[in-house]
């Protein structure tokens, strides 16, 4: 007579097949949603002796500096102040498109979010020259990404968002 194995029996048999469970929470969704909103695109010239009091701030040379930035807010919910105290990378391509034969350049700037607060103005301070601007008209956009963050458990893009358009001439320095 051969040896003959028998399966296991099976543990799952011994237990009860459906069980009674329940929970309560506050909300389905008690982190709620992470939006945000972009605003305020800008340029800014320097010129602190401009040739005329009433000087366009959207008018600059091409070694004066100048500031663009973006301002980007954040909702309240639980979910964003998590991920604004994770600290989250926000990064900003600044797009400036020039006309005719003024050229095609990409500025960037990024932070990093903190703790308790859910606006960020976002800017970089540069010359014309040091964009690599030459004299022109630009038509000025910026994309937006959020994350990925700075913590081991933040390592995911969360958004994109884009904000157009503004104006700026640069124009040989004197």
């Amino acid at each position: 007579m051969a040896n003959s194995i028998a399966p296991a029996t099976s543990l799952q048999a011994a237990q009860r097949k459906d069980q009674i469970t329940d929970t309560e929470t506050y909300s389905k969704g008690v982190l709620g949603p992470v939006y945000f909103t972009l605003s305020k695109l800008d340029v800014k010239g320097s010129s602190v002796a401009p040739a005329d009091q009433h000087q366009s701030q959207y008018i600059v040379a091409s070694d004066e500096k100048f500031t663009i930035s973006v301002q980007i807010d954040f909702n309240a919910s639980p979910l964003a102040k998590l991920l604004m105290c994770l600290g989250t990378t926000i990064s900003v391509d600044f797009g400036f498109e020039g006309f005719g034969a003024a050229p095609e350049v990409d500025v960037k700037a990024s932070i990093v979010t903190v703790k308790d607060q859910l606006i960020y103005t976002i800017s970089k301070e540069l010359t014309p020259e040091q964009a690599k601007l030459t004299p022109g008209l630009y038509e000025i956009g910026a994309t937006v990404t959020v994350g990925p963050g700075t913590h081991a458990c933040d390592q995911y893009v969360y958004g994109y968002g884009y904000i157009e358009e503004i104006l700026l001439q640069v124009y040989p320095a004197m």
